[in-house]
C-alpha cells in the first residue's frame, strides 16, 4: 500500500493509536488523581499528568509507532488530549464525588 509507513501502520491508524492512548491515559491518570489527592489543590494530580503524558513514547515505540518523526505539533497534540481527558475526568469525579 502507498500509504504505509514502513512498519505496518498506516497514517490513519497511527493517529487513531496515537489519539485512543493519549485519551485512555488521560482518564486514567484522572481517576488516579481522584483516588490519589485530597482535593483540587494537591500536587500529585498534577504529577499523574506529567507522567501519564511521559510514558506515552516509550508506550509508542513498544507499539511500534515510528515516534523518530513526530514533529512539535504531534507533542502538543498528545499532551493536549491527555490535559483535557485528565481534566475532564477528574473534574466530574471532584464535583459528583463519584469516588
Amino acid at each position: 500500500m502507498a500509504t504505509d509507513t514502513g512498519n505496518g501502520y498506516s497514517p490513519h491508524l497511527r493517529g487513531l493509536t496515537v489519539t485512543t492512548i493519549s485519551t485512555l491515559l488521560g482518564m486514567a491518570a484522572g481517576v488516579g488523581a481522584a483516588v490519589v489527592t485530597e482535593g483540587p489543590t494537591d500536587t500529585a494530580g498534577v504529577m499523574l499528568l506529567a507522567g501519564a503524558v511521559l510514558v506515552q513514547l516509550p508506550l509508542f515505540k513498544l507499539l511500534g509507532i515510528d515516534t523518530d518523526d513526530f514533529s512539535t505539533k504531534d507533542y502538543l497534540y498528545i499532551t493536549f488530549m491527555t490535559f483535557v481527558l485528565w481534566f475532564i475526568t477528574w473534574g466530574l469525579i471532584l464535583t459528583t464525588n463519584a469516588l
